[in-house]
């Protein structure tokens, strides 16, 4: 389902795209990102059948705890803990389809060797965040349709400043609504599965300010 997106893909999105940092129209101040609109969910929506599979390898990565925060209080320890580990794993991980991988179509999993494409990242970011203090509850896996009009998962961190998205493309940690993907479906926050997005489509990020 999901295709493989190198750091270097040659297109001109990922090039203007892979700048570090996050645009300066979504900064306050402090660094900290200003407050944006939250992304909407309505109604349950099938889990992609990767992601099942992964939860009977990996269930304790899959279960909801209701008693963690929805969303995470953005200070500045959090934020710089964020796009640290962003920017990390980011270069840490190598590349490399399913298919080149595994063997397989699509396969969800946390990249213990080094290898891996975007869910990859994704899982991995989500873990490793988890275990920095940040709430797994507020750190949502999401699909969407990408540039290229390929699947392709990402992480949406929800904040008391509304959803970001980290993104194996690029460093630059956006607003969900800056990113030019059409938002399929995401994890729920209230039960293990899933729940739809709507297809809602944001506009396509044209440049990005240092």
């Amino acid at each position: 389902m999901f295709s493989l997106h190198r750091t270097l893909i040659g297109s001109a999105f990922a090039a203007l795209l892979a700048i570090a940092g996050t645009p300066a129209d979504a900064q306050g101040s402090s660094g900290i990102p200003v407050a944006s609109a939250p992304a909407s969910a309505s109604g349950d929506a099938r889990a992609p059948y990767a992601w099942t599979d992964f939860c009977k390898r990996a269930p304790s990565e899959c279960r909801v705890d209701t008693r963690e925060p929805e969303r995470i209080e953005l200070t500045a320890k959090a934020w710089k803990t964020i796009v640290a580990l962003n920017s990390r794993i980011n270069r840490e991980i190598e590349p490399i389809t399913d298919e080149e991988h595994w063997g397989v179509v699509d396969r969800w999993d946390i990249p213990a060797d080094g290898k891996g494409d975007c869910e990859d990242y994704a899982l991995l970011k989500r873990k490793r965040l988890a275990e920095a203090g940040l709430p797994r509850r507020a750190m949502l896996m999401t699909v969407v349709i990408d540039e290229e009009n390929a699947g392709h998962a990402v992480l949406m961190i929800r904040t008391d400043r509304g959803d970001f998205v980290l993104d194996n493309k690029r460093n630059a940690i956006l607003p969900w609504s800056q990113t030019g993907y059409v938002y399929v479906k995401r994890e729920s926050q209230y039960q293990t599965g899933w729940t739809s997005l709507g297809g809602t489509q944001t506009p396509t990020v044209a440049s990005v300010q240092r």
